[in-house]
């Protein structure tokens, strides 16, 4: 153990880091097979016409922008772009749903309107308690959509609203938030590599017939 110092900043920011320190340990412990399978799964869905939506709250919103950016942009590697939409980066839509529905549907609306059979819904919470985000997970399985919650320790009533939800075990907001981005990017990169791998083609024809005739009907 790191003995203390005389400087009170120094020895806090050791504090953090030990707290990161153990919160990674349990990702890596307790969530690489589930975030794998998310990759593999969204390597399915998106390359067959299928979209992605995410939100969160604050420093959660942020974090959800940076998953659909690496989508539509790229993570590491060269290839197609695809859809993946931000909920609360669309202002004009949050703020006329908010005063005209209440602060609790303004995820939910847009699950509605956007999301399609087939589709993956991914809600950031460092409580999983965020009513607007437990609203649109309900609306989202209601739609037929795959619901998936990063959130703090569980249980909590996201992660049960949910179909599948990763619950970091840690103590501080900070240490949730950033162990979420590390989930983000393995995400990002669990998805690169099962869109390379030779098992991806396989898959993406399955969920093109899927997907393509839920969006037929729909």
């Amino acid at each position: 153990m790191t003995e203390p110092t005389e400087s009170p900043a120094l020895d806090a920011a050791q504090l953090h880091c030990r707290s990161l320190e153990r919160a990674l340990v349990r990702l890596r412990r307790d969530g690489l097979h589930r975030i794998a399978d998310w990759g593999a799964r969204l390597a399915a869905v998106l390359p067959a016409g299928g979209r992605l939506l995410a939100a969160g709250n604050g420093g959660s919103a942020a974090q959800a922008q940076h998953l659909t950016a690496e989508l539509v942009g790229r993570y590491r590697r060269e290839r197609p772009a695809f859809s993946a939409i931000s909920l609360h980066a669309e202002t004009s839509s949050v703020t006329a749903i908010g005063n005209d529905y209440g602060f609790d549907h303004v995820y939910a609306r847009q699950v509605t309107a956007h999301g399609r059979p087939g589709d993956v819904l991914v809600l950031l919470s460092t409580s999983g308690r965020s009513t607007n985000l437990i609203t649109a997970a309900m609306a989202g399985r209601a739609g037929g959509l795959r619901v998936w919650a990063l959130t703090g320790p569980g249980p909590n009533p996201l992660a049960e609203a949910a179909d599948d939800a990763l619950c970091i075990d840690a103590d501080s907001t900070a240490t949730v938030q950033e162990a979420h981005l590390v989930a983000v990017h393995l995400l990002c990169e669990g998805f690169d590599a099962a869109l390379a791998g030779p098992a991806g083609g396989a898959g993406h024809q399955a969920a093109h017939r899927t997907v393509g005739a839920h969006r037929r009907a729909s």
